[in-house]
């Protein structure tokens, strides 16, 4: 089974036409929180896609979560979206 971090990479390209996808796990800071006791983990994503333009930021992490569908429950405790369209990225 790959990687987590491949795993959210691969569902965020699948689901958006992006420019730029970084995802980076920073489970390692939440050592002994509830969420990392139970194997899920704690991510920083950055997207740019023209997908977001006209959206307000809540319906953009909608898009995301909805691109991540399964791994919000099984594999993600946290997750910190930063979601631009490529004028805002600049």
């Amino acid at each position: 089974m790959k990687p987590r971090i491949e795993r959210i990479r691969e569902r965020l390209s699948n689901g958006f036409d992006a420019s730029s996808i970084e995802v980076i796990d920073d489970s390692h800071l939440h050592v002994g929180h509830a969420g990392a006791r139970d194997g899920r983990g704690h991510f920083r994503v950055r997207i740019v896609s023209t997908a977001f333009e006209g959206l307000r930021p809540i319906q953009r992490h909608q898009l995301v979560y909805r691109a991540l569908g399964d791994m919000m429950q099984t594999d993600i405790h946290a997750l910190s979206i930063a979601a631009f369209t490529p004028a805002e990225a600049g």
